[in-house]
């Protein structure tokens, strides 16, 4: 299966849809509270429709594949499969937000096994990269209980919007690892219920 391919993916915690523009007001909703989030990228209540655009824009050339994270119905954030390579099989896990009251919750642990098991399992990826603004240390703590693991540092990576330089912290799963990093997500949900 193509890595850019929509396709809902269900657990009973969270369900992921390819993003749509009927997403817009719940991902307005969800954005309150977050205005201040300098560490990721969360579009102002009233871009959502051009995040939206611009998400859909690069699925359409293949380097992106963008969902609304829905809890009870309800739309909780985004998350997208982003940089495809799909000649590679590669791909990272990126652009991701969750309203306030879907932090430190079962949500993101649930979403990230759908996206790893459809990464590796229906898509044959190769290695999964997920990368965060050196600063946010409650990313890197998230990303490091997934299991994967640090490549590296990309130095001066990106300039933000206010002109801030970022480095970026890179890490990955590989599939000998995705055995044991989906029984520990398993087992982290397990303890949710």
């Amino acid at each position: 299966m193509n890595l850019a391919e929509p396709v809902v993916l269900e657990s009973p915690h969270v369900r992921l849809e390819p993003l749509e523009t009927r997403h817009a007001a719940g991902l307005a909703a969800a954005a309150v509270g977050l205005e201040h989030a300098w560490y990721t990228s969360v579009p102002a209540p009233d871009a959502v429709a051009d995040d939206i655009a611009a998400r859909r824009a690069e699925q359409s050339a293949g380097t992106m594949n963008p969902w609304a994270i829905l809890v009870a119905g309800a739309v909780v954030g985004e998350t997208t499969f982003c940089n495809i390579a799909q000649a590679d099989r590669h791909v990272e896990i990126g652009g991701t937000w969750l309203a306030p009251a879907a932090q430190r919750t079962a949500v993101n642990t649930a979403a990230k096994l759908l996206l790893l098991s459809h990464a590796f399992e229906a898509c044959d990826a190769i290695a999964v990269e997920f990368r965060t603004h050196w600063h946010n240390r409650q990313s890197r703590a998230a990303i490091e209980r997934l299991g994967a693991k640090q490549d590296g540092v990309l130095r001066n990576h990106r300039i933000g919007p206010d002109g801030i330089l970022r480095d970026s912290v890179v890490y990955s799963i590989l599939p000998g690892e995705w055995p044991a990093v989906r029984r520990g997500l398993q087992a982290r949900l397990a303890r949710t219920v």
